[in-house]
């Protein structure tokens, strides 16, 4: 049914400022906005973010194996 053999993938974040409802986010590559979407954060705090809205908070743990796997799997798509 569907051509791309990607999809979309969540990769953690961790949250370096917040601002009233907005959120600073650094991902390995990039620092971007989001919102706090009414959950309780705190600066340091692991979030996957999904269409700009903080959605789960996982574990540093977490974090460092989807980055992991985020990068084994963008070194091996970049040939």
């Amino acid at each position: 049914m569907y051509n791309n053999r990607y999809m979309c993938l969540a990769i953690p974040g961790i949250v370096k400022e917040i601002q009233g409802g907005k959120l600073i986010i650094e991902y390995p590559t990039e620092t971007r906005q989001a919102l706090a979407g009414g959950m309780p954060l705190k600066v340091g705090d692991y979030v996957l973010v999904q269409m700009g809205i903080a959605i789960k908070v996982v574990t540093k743990k977490e974090a460092e194996v989807s980055w992991k796997a985020w990068k084994s799997t963008d070194s091996k798509n970049s040939n």
